[in-house]
């Protein structure tokens, strides 16, 4: 690919969204801020790390990448498409989109709280989860709008072809290849994701649109770290964090790499980055994969099951 990670001439603009995959997306960021990419970043909101890159990379110099912060909810169609406007206004063109946004089923939006319950902030009567508008809908909607923007840019010189690809990074998990009954919400949106991914493959050969994700392990981010009913699975003597740094160098390699061809999916644990394959995969192994205390943590689901009335809604007054 000619990219800016190669530090081609042209300097290349992407999209990434977010939160709250932070440390990995951030550090997406900074690596490809430090090689000549411009970056529009989408989210809620930033944090101070992530809003001090911005304002390092804010104003306007000849020569020099930019950031560009633009709050967005990207459960809302409306703003995701705002979304690419405003990256068109800003940078004229769009090289690379990467719906960074994924959540881990908190309590709010948890398989195991079900809408209307106390603890779930999804309405019985809203028709959807927020677990799975964020986790799925979402960067098939973001990817969506990227085959549209590559195809029909606003300059005709910019249309997606062979000789001028485009990228769509996406990132999934090693949980889309294992099990975990405490979280099956997410463990079926990176199922999801991958099948995604994978059927996209063939976009690469014939339009240029090459579509790859990453299945980051173990990755020591506030996705884990601001999330104290997750951390218990962690045995500290035993498991092993990756890195968001390993993760975006593999995230890099998706753009780059011509080995790897649209679909390929790279997972990242501790020290090892690997092509997943579609068939007959052995499954992570190793460093930065595993948790030791994951079915130590089955028994709440039982208790919350064994409550009285689990499942059903509270009744409106």
């Amino acid at each position: 690919m000619s990219s800016c990670v190669k530090k081609k001439k042209r300097h290349h603009s992407i999209i990434i969204e977010y939160s709250p995959h932070l440390g990995i997306n951030y550090s997406f960021t900074a690596l490809l801020l430090s090689r000549g990419c411009s970056v529009l970043l989408a989210d809620l909101a930033l944090r101070p790390e992530a809003q001090k890159l911005v304002d390092e990379y804010s104003t306007k110099t000849d020569g020099r990448p930019r950031a560009v912060f633009l709050k967005t909810d990207v459960t809302d169609w409306t703003q995701l498409t705002r979304m690419f406007t405003v990256a068109s206004e800003e940078f004229s063109t769009i090289d690379i989109v990467c719906p960074g946004a994924g959540i881990y089923d908190p309590h709010w939006t948890n398989f195991w709280h079900p809408p209307g319950s106390a603890k779930s902030k999804d309405a019985a009567d809203s028709g959807h989860y927020a677990s799975i508008d964020i986790n799925i809908t979402h960067p098939i909607r973001s990817t969506q709008l990227a085959i549209s923007e590559f195809l029909n840019p606003a300059k005709a010189k910019d249309k997606v072809s062979t000789t001028n690809p485009k990228r769509v990074i996406i990132i999934s998990s090693i949980a889309g290849q294992m099990s975990n009954l405490a979280t099956p919400i997410y463990v079926a949106s990176k199922h999801a994701m991958n099948g995604f991914i994978r059927s996209l493959g063939a976009l690469d050969s014939t339009l240029g649109i090459r579509v790859n994700g990453v299945a980051p392990g173990v990755i020591k981010t506030p996705l884990w770290t601001e999330h104290p009913e997750k951390l218990t699975f962690i045995d500290a003597d035993k498991d092993e964090w990756a890195t968001p740094e390993e993760v975006a160098v593999a995230m890099v390699r998706c753009l780059e790499d011509p080995t790897l061809g649209g679909g390929a999916i790279l997972e990242v644990g501790k020290g090892q980055t690997r092509e997943v394959k579609q068939l007959d995969d052995p499954g992570p192994s190793g460093a930065g994969h595993t948790v030791s205390r994951l079915q130590d943590n089955y028994g709440e689901v039982y208790g919350w099951l064994g409550e009285e009335g689990w499942g059903k809604a509270k009744a409106k007054l």
